[in-house]
């Protein structure tokens, strides 16, 4: 009964730390976050000191044992999730010596043209499950090298930032085949670092991680953690996973016939299921929980983002039920315009770092609430787009659970994405999906049953789609991707132009 098992969730505007049951219930009162925010420029950086981000984890560790510890309970394993994509080099001595980037640094898009010529995008995309795009390892490292190679030369190792915790915690750093799988150098289906991808690269898997699964915990905290932490001293830290794998592991989206859709600051739209391998389709990404499971999608650098960024640029009531409730008297795509929900640049289906967002149609007669119903209206297109070549690869995936504190406040926005995909959704009452994944790795390896199946999730809310709405919708997302195909096309003739 006292038993219990600590999740971490390292993320890129907090972390937590939540305290799980063996049935993989979130424990009341048992939690702790930590807010944070990477730098950022106008040339598209987005970094963290990597020793910081640790001190912050470690708060958020501290703070959660002290709760523990007043109710006498007994941690039996530590599970981990972190976001995918991003990277930071250590030299000899193991100090970090880059910054931690994020996958949001869009500074390697220099680099993406040059790796084109040395690499067949198509069939580089086929094996590593990845674009040739500044989210992922090679266009960073070939930009670090050619900007900056005095510090390039001085890394030992390239990691992701569950490898740096570890090595501060433990002294050495395995990768997770889940981390390894998104950083654009690994093959999906041999399910080990991609030697082609390499050979384009100046580095070397000398130059890489040992990699395990998340069978393969470690245990014995060096000092001064053991001293610092004496519960967790001894017991299985898991490898940390990614936080998409970790999200539809938490929510129960463990087939292929379930779709986890999250739509947060970001957005992502995925599946997982066990396989021996896999054929990846063109449009969608394609990485790894663990050498037995899969977990493919699209991904979107801007969700809750887009509304937040036109409340405030537009200047609207800061009483978001006042806009909820004027949004819910209006028709579907009423005002006639077309948003391209690209303020970060795009990720799926199109992977073109270049792109913008833009908005299309305004009149005279335009008002505020006009281009926020049109920004939520382009995140959901978004959404149903990469859904259409989704249900292509799994035809059977009916069931959809939708998460994520930008849904979970805006029921309009819930009914929007319903209307656009054309399918019924449930919003789940889990808000610590990604943590809850983390938990249910940590109770495997503590040795306790961690079928999520058999641990009920509270319900959340239904929404049924209406089928007048879904033709206006699915005529509205022609008219977004005609308008993305005219700005491409021209952006591909400018620069054609220019060389």
């Amino acid at each position: 009964m006292n038993d219990v098992v600590l999740a971490l969730d390292i993320g890129t505007s907090s972390s937590r730390a939540i305290v799980f049951d063996t049935r993989g219930r979130a424990v009341d009162g048992l939690r702790s976050q930590v807010h944070y925010e990477p730098r950022t420029d106008d040339d598209g950086a987005s970094e963290f000191d990597a020793d910081v981000l640790v001190d912050h984890v470690a708060e958020c560790i501290g703070k959660v044992l002290s709760l523990v510890d007043a109710r006498k309970l007994q941690i039996r394993a530590v599970g981990i999730c972190t976001f995918w994509h991003s990277m930071l080099g250590i030299d000899a001595s193991g100090q970090a010596v880059t910054p931690l980037y994020t996958w949001a640094d869009t500074r390697g898009k220099s680099a993406v043209t040059d790796l084109r010529r040395k690499l067949d995008p198509d069939a580089y995309h086929a094996r590593t499950g990845c674009a040739l795009h500044p989210s992922y390892f090679p266009a960073r490292l070939a930009w670090l090298h050619d900007s900056d190679a005095l510090r390039f030369n001085t890394v030992k190792r390239w990691m992701s930032p569950g490898e740096f915790l570890f090595l501060r915690l433990f002294g050495d750093a395995q990768c997770s085949v889940s981390m390894a799988s998104a950083t654009g150098l690994f093959d999906q289906n041999q399910c080990g670092w991609d030697a082609e991808t390499l050979d384009a690269l100046p580095i070397s898997t000398d130059n890489l991680p040992v990699l395990v699964d998340i069978d393969a915990p470690s245990r014995g905290l060096k000092e001064p953690w053991a001293s610092r932490w004496p519960p967790l001293a001894d017991v299985p830290w898991v490898p940390a996973i990614g936080d998409g794998a970790s999200s539809n592991l938490g929510s129960g989206c463990d087939t292929d016939r379930q779709i986890a859709i999250n739509l947060g600051t970001s957005g992502a739209i995925r599946v997982l299921w066990p396989a021996d391998r896999v054929d990846i389709p063109p449009e969608l990404w394609c990485y790894r929980l663990d050498r037995r499971r899969f977990v493919m999608g699209g991904a979107f650098s801007d969700g809750g983002s887009v509304y937040a960024w036109m409340r405030d640029t537009l200047k609207l009531p800061k009483n978001d039920e006042e806009i909820e409730r004027m949004l819910a008297k209006r028709e579907p795509f009423q005002h006639g315009l077309t948003f391209l929900p690209f303020l970060s640049g795009e990720r799926s289906i199109g992977w073109r770092p270049d792109a913008r967002a833009t908005l299309q149609g305004l009149r005279i007669s335009t008002e505020p609430l006009d281009i926020v119903q049109a920004g939520m209206e382009g995140v959901a297109l978004r959404f149903a787009l990469v859904a259409e070549a989704l249900h292509k690869a799994f035809p059977d995936a009916n069931e959809i659970r939708v998460s994520g504190g930008a849904l979970g406040e805006s029921e309009v926005w819930a009914q929007m994405l319903c209307d656009a995909l054309g399918r019924s959704i449930t919003v789940t009452a889990e808000s610590e999906a990604s943590s809850r994944g983390a938990a249910l790795t940590a109770l495997a390896a503590a040795g306790c049953p961690t079928d999520e199946r058999h641990v009920p999730l509270e319900a959340g809310r239904a929404f049924e789609p209406d089928s007048a709405r879904h033709a206006r919708y699915d005529k509205a997302l022609r008219e977004q991707q005609d308008l993305y195909g005219r700005l491409m096309k021209n952006g591909n003739e400018r620069k054609e132009h220019a060389a």
